[in-house]
């Protein structure tokens, strides 16, 4: 596909701005598929009607589709004859000369009448403007000052119709030496005549340049023309802000300023996307600044290629395709394109939403969607006065807002305002009503209207919205809800929980914010999980399996290793093994055991050999480093469980999965993802997430009605749905919740807030904003805030937000587990005990059935303990002793000699103090029996400790308790001196069972 350009050569934008649509039209292949789109540029003077007939004309002998051209009057009226005759597609874009407000161009009718030119820039709609303004003042008389660029047939519709309104309009042109021109007045003029002419500059019209309004009134304030009454009002298409802000500040009076506006521009993802076409971000972003240099008619012509584009992809659709025109426009001869009335009917059905909104061809050939915006500021004696915007004209719905002068100074007695509501809590709700009398209403809202109504002095009349609706634009452009009340002035005021937007500051007007706006999340408290074996969960389960087995088998080895060693020494220490050493698994599993919980267990004597000091010391070192891994372990698992469950935040929200969240359709929040969520320029795609969900289904899946209803469904689906409301309504829910099961988590910076919505222009607006101020300032809002939010109320959030901090001590259900294992270790223990007592006490039973033998162990260890300190220093003990010990005498039965125990003879003792060891034990009715009978025989009963185990049963006491073991001290050698038997006399207690 091929397009034709022509440009002037001062406009230095405009082949920069056609390239840059061209760029980015072929890098999205959604729009012409495979095809790419070939042009050719040719620029001209300006008002060279001639050279530009020239340059089309070579355009189209190398072949094009359409012809795209941006320039002045002059040459447009050329092509429009040319493409006419050639049939080719023309859409042009008037420019500008010089600043000045730009005036309709005269086309020549078509001969057939079918025009082929098509003006992409609409029709110049400054005079009905200019009408609707003066109409709204209630001008009578008022004069027209316009530069010498300026086109005055400009003005003959707006003449004839103010001359048949009965309008007194002068005219009045100002050359570029606007000085000379008050010079030549003051020369001219008498006094009379220069009061008449102050007082008709007191109502002025300005169709200027920037630069030429400008150094006109600072002249006119200079000459004292200008007074503090005088309404300047001027008008043109193009005017920047900072052109803006020079006007109002070198005015005296009121100052008026009607300029085009785009509004799509404001919504950086509608301005950056147009379906599937994506923009260049020189456009798209202001932070570039590119944006702001470019002219009205730059932005027109990127819309144009975009149109162009919109109907070459149609014609590859229908299949329509005709060759590309190759005409000669010097003969005679040549006939025009047969294609051209296909494409130019092609190009008038399109519509596309671009840079500058919506354009079409439908209205006459040219795109007839325009929008202006009046700003003004009030009377004043100062030059910093504030630039507000008063109302917006558009060319559907005519003049939205007023521009009467605001005169009210301090209050409303006997105004009785109509107000719109919508119930929202704790906002806007329904008192107890009385019947047959008028609604009554309470809240927040309403006890700052109440403020405001008792400060003011004003009543109102308040009623229910009938849609439910904040207010939102329609695709017609149209608004519903309170918004559509004020536009179409049935309300005066809407009063809710109304958030200011810049969509709806276009239309109507708001007070200053009495309450900061962000966007919360309404969602169950978290439970906190209960685990008592928490502190197991640093090692997988499988870890701890392997540690568990490590153990017994560890044990093992050390068991095998030092049986082997046990055999060594018994070979070495002639077939008697070291009574201190143990070789049974059970004690070999205890040392792994208190090694691994770093109890010791472990000495020299048992590490006899090398192999176990290398057993020992690996597991030891297995044992630190698991003991370490746990601990570091640890103290990461309790530091992330503290960190679970937590949404604090939007981030946090899209990161998790186990709450499905929404929010109300159609409402200012889900316009607000919706707009974050499609961002391209977004680089976080925290908001793309959010807006997945929360648009599922087209918003029908996870997002509700209205927020009564995603209020309730929290409360339903339990720990499974989180609503995204405003913060103050949410926080307000989870206060008032009547089990206190819910919490609100959030974003706290503002940037938005609640206003109070008036109709645009309203007189009421900075009475409203300044009262609000004053309420603000005195601390009576944070009184009516503390009211409805309190911080300690039935359900206090803060003590929730302050049960998670950053650090916490450790509660009891973490240490559950430790305290349930000690308990198992406990009952365990004693259910091993108990099975040991029945256990033994079974088997002594079948060992001694008939004999119940009772023996005080601790007496004799004491008595033969003191016996041996005793006579150590003076006792001569033979190399060949015995050593007896007290628990082999309760293992002897009853019948039992002393003869037959005997193991081999000792020499008798000499001394002079024979030692006997002589023993009672019940026998019939108390009976007793000598332990030894013969003389010199000698008994070897070992005291060591290593023999002690050899006990079987459990003996009682002489008092009918069962005996306690005693510590035993090292045995000592003793010699044996038996005594003669026979009866032993009965002692004066019986129950006394050994005597030595």
């Amino acid at each position: 596909q091929a397009a034709g350009a022509i440009f002037e050569e001062n406009a230095v934008r405009d082949d920069e701005i056609f390239q840059l649509a061209i760029s980015d039209l072929s890098l999205n292949d959604d729009i012409l598929q495979s095809e790419k789109i070939t042009h050719s540029v040719k620029l001209i003077e300006p008002n060279n009607p001639f050279q530009a007939v020239q340059e089309a004309c070579e355009l189209m002998n190398q072949g094009i589709l359409a012809l795209v051209t941006s320039t002045g009057c002059a040459a447009a009226s050329a092509l429009q004859s040319l493409t006419d005759a050639m049939h080719i597609p023309h859409l042009f874009i008037q420019r500008n000369g010089e600043g000045s407000p730009r005036t309709a161009c005269q086309f020549n009718p078509s001969p057939d009448g079918e025009s082929y030119t098509l003006a992409a820039r609409p029709p110049v709609r400054i005079n009905d403007v200019l009408l609707t303004l003066v109409s709204e003042l209630h001008w009578q008389k008022f004069i027209i000052f316009y530069e010498s660029d300026y086109d005055i047939r400009g003005l003959q519709t707006f003449m004839d119709q103010a001359s048949r309104s009965g309008l007194d309009v002068s005219l009045q042109r100002v050359d570029r030496n606007v000085s000379r021109v008050f010079a030549d007045l003051f020369n001219m003029m008498r006094t009379e005549e220069l009061n008449r002419y102050r007082d008709t500059l007191r109502r002025a019209v300005l169709l200027m340049s920037p630069r030429g309004a400008q150094v006109f009134i600072h002249q006119a304030v200079e000459t004292n023309l200008a007074s503090k009454d005088s309404h300047w009002v001027y008008a043109n298409e193009e005017v920047s802000d900072a052109d803006i802000m020079e006007l109002v500040h070198s005015s005296l009076g009121r100052m008026t300023i009607i300029r085009q506006i785009f509004p799509l521009w404001r919504d950086t993802n509608v301005r950056c996307m147009r379906n599937n076409h994506r923009i260049s971000s020189l456009l798209c972003d202001p932070q570039e600044g590119y944006l702001q240099s470019l002219e009205v008619s730059n932005l027109y012509l990127y819309d144009s290629v975009l149109m162009l584009a919109n109907a070459f992809y149609r014609k590859l659709e229908d299949r329509k395709w005709h060759s590309m025109a190759s005409l000669n426009c010097m003969r005679k001869s040549t006939k025009p394109w047969n294609g051209g009335w296909s494409m130019l009917d092609t190009i008038q059905k399109g519509r596309i939403s671009g840079l500058t909104g919506l354009m079409d061809f439908r209205a006459e050939g040219s795109n007839s969607h325009v929008q202006f915006e009046i700003l003004g500021t009030s009377y004043s004696e100062t030059f910093g006065k504030d630039v507000k915007r008063l109302a917006s004209w558009d060319s559907t719905r005519g003049l939205n807002g007023s521009l009467k002068e605001n005169r009210i100074e301090s209050g409303m007695q006997g105004v009785t305002l109509k107000i719109v509501t919508l119930l929202e809590e704790p906002f806007v709700m329904v008192a107890e009503n009385i019947l047959g009398q008028p609604k009554r209403y309470k809240g927040f809202s309403i006890d700052v209207l109440d403020a405001l109504a008792k400060i003011l002095g004003f009543k109102y009349d308040i009623y229910q919205v009938g849609d439910g609706k904040y207010g939102s634009a329609l695709p017609n452009g149209s608004w519903n809800g309170m918004i559509g009340e004020l536009i179409g002035k049935r309300a005066d005021l809407a009063i809710s929980a109304i958030t200011i937007t810049p969509e709806r500051e276009r239309v109507v007007d708001f007070s200053k914010r009495y309450l900061d706006y962000s966007v919360g999340i309404l969602m169950p408290k978290s439970e906190e999980k209960i685990n008592i074996f928490s502190l197991l969960a640093p090692f997988d389960l499988a870890v701890w399996a392997c540690i568990a087995a490590a153990i017994p088998v560890v044990g093992i080895m050390i068991f095998l290793l030092r049986r082997i060693q046990a055999v060594r020494c018994q070979n070495s220490a002639g077939g008697h093994p070291p009574p201190s050493v143990s070789t049974s698994l059970q004690s070999a599993i205890w040392i792994v055991y208190g090694a691994f919980v770093q109890q010791g267990g472990c000495s020299d004597s048992i590490l006899g050999s090398v192999a176990l000091r290398i057993v020992m010391g690996s597991w030891w070192l297995f044992t630190l480093i698991v003991c370490s891994s746990y601990t570091a372990n640890l103290a990461a698992y309790l530091t992330v469980s503290r960190m679970d469950n937590a949404v604090r935040s939007f981030q946090d929200l899209s990161k998790q999965v186990d709450l499905v969240y929404g929010t109300v359709r159609d409402s200012a929040v889900y316009e607000y993802f919706r707009a974050k969520g499609t961002n391209p320029l977004e680089q976080d795609n925290t908001f793309a997430e959010l807006w997945k969900t929360i648009n599922k289904n087209n918003g029908f899946d996870n997002s509700v009605s209205n927020p009564s209803e995603g209020i309730k469904k929290v409360n339903i689906y339990f720990e499974s749905y989180a609503f995204l409301w405003d913060m103050a309504v949410v926080e307000y829910a989870a206060l008032t919740d009547s089990d206190c099961t819910l919490t609100v988590a959030g974003n706290s910076m503002s940037t938005r807030g609640y206003g109070m919505a008036l109709q645009h222009g309203s007189p009421y607006r900075d009475l409203f904003s300044q009262k609000i101020l004053e309420l603000q300032e005195k601390g009576d809002l944070d009184i009516l805030k503390q009211k409805w939010w309190p911080k300690k109320g039935r359900c206090d959030l803060q003590s929730y937000a302050d049960a998670q901090p950053e650090g916490r001590a450790l509660r009891l259900h973490s240490f559950a587990g430790v305290f349930c294992i000690l308990a198992a270790g406990l009952l365990l223990a004693l259910l091993v005990a108990a099975l040991e007592t029945w256990w033994n006490s079974n088997h002594c039973r079948r060992e001694q059935p008939k004999e119940d033998k009772e023996m005080n162990l601790e007496h004799v260890h004491q008595r033969l303990n003191s016996l041996l300190d005793e006579d150590l220093a003076h006792k001569q003990l033979p190399g060949q002793s015995i050593e007896i010990s007290a628990l082999d005498i309760g293992s002897m039965q009853p019948s039992q000699s002393l003869e037959a125990l005997s193991a081999r003879d000792y020499p008798a003792h000499r001394g002079p103090r024979p030692l006997s060891v002589t023993t009672f034990l019940q026998e019939g009715h108390g009976a007793g029996r000598t332990l030894g009978a013969a003389a010199g025989r000698n008994l070897p009963l070992p005291l060591s400790s290593a023999t002690m185990p050899s006990i079987r049963c459990k003996h009682r006491a002489p008092n009918g308790g069962l005996f306690r073991q005693s510590p035993v001290k090292i045995p000592m050698p003793m010699s044996y001196q038996p005594v003669p038997g026979g009866p032993i006399p009965e002692a004066s207690e019986p129950s006394h069972g050994t005597s030595i």
